[in-house]
């Protein structure tokens, strides 16, 4: 088990009670996500779709790196990381 970081972007933030970071311990990004849904239910839906994936409008980062250049949600985490969860933004 990793003591990990979770930084949560302002549109999540209500889920949190206003929080932008939420301290959990996890060993995947996976499993990162479930623990962050028991404390504050809704986030996982607004971060996984009904099939399980990341929606494609979301990034997940684990320090630096997309886990999608990883190993998706089977990504290992080591004490002290911090998952990102970030937004995509569009704009033209």
């Amino acid at each position: 088990m990793a003591a990990i970081t979770v930084r949560i972007p302002p549109a999540l933030r209500s889920l949190t009670a206003g929080s932008d970071e939420v301290s959990l311990d996890a060993t995947t990004v996976r499993d990162a996500v479930e623990k962050l849904e028991a404390a504050h239910p809704g986030v996982r839906e607004r971060i996984l779709g009904p099939e399980g994936k990341v929606l494609r409008f979301v990034n997940l980062f684990v320090e630096e790196d997309d886990i999608r250049m990883l190993d998706g949600l089977d990504t290992e985490l080591r004490d002290r990381d911090a998952l990102s969860i970030i937004p995509a933004i569009a704009g033209g």
